[in-house]
């Protein structure tokens, strides 16, 4: 009898006491659950195979050991009014730029709408917030009007909000 038998990884090729030092830790560990269940309970959970044995229930699922239920509290999406502002905001002296909020109540693509905002008043649009479309110079009439003729959002939900303060 010579020599000791040594199992080694199948990932990394290290023993399993040393996997976790090598640089594919996180693939090792699955081919050691896999492959060398028993060293893997030793070295990664710091259970022995009766430990193991016990947590299982008789279907083979195993049984939850700490921690609540998951997706227990689940938040639900607070349902804001429909509502679609547009103002102006003050840039410079005598600049202003015209700031449109709530178009993604309205279930609109941002991004798209502020490009038809810059091709149809030839200035630049852009999207500056979670909600918010930023359009240079003073056009609140008229893009009230494009947002309820072109983009079909409906008129009682388009609402000037006049001078508005960041």
């Amino acid at each position: 009898k010579h020599g000791i038998n040594a199992e080694y990884g199948g990932v990394c090729s290290l023993p399993p006491e040393y996997c976790q030092n090598g640089p594919l830790f996180e693939k090792c560990k699955e081919w050691m659950e896999e492959n060398l269940p028993d060293h893997y309970a030793r070295l990664i959970l710091n259970k022995t195979q009766e430990e193991l044995d016990a947590m299982t229930l008789g279907n083979g699922k195993k049984k939850q050991t700490r921690g609540g239920k998951a997706m227990k509290n689940l938040t639900k999406k607070q349902e804001v009014p429909k509502q679609v502002l547009v103002g102006r905001s003050m840039r410079a002296r005598k600049k202003y730029v015209t700031l449109i909020r709530g178009l993604k109540t309205c279930d609109m693509n941002l991004k798209k709408c502020s490009k038809a905002f810059g091709q149809k008043f030839a200035c630049g649009s852009s999207v500056t917030g979670d909600d918010e479309i930023t359009v240079q110079g003073d056009v609140v009439d008229d893009i009230m009007d494009f947002i309820v003729d072109d983009l079909g959002v409906d008129g009682d939900l388009v609402v000037d909000a006049g001078d508005i303060k960041d």
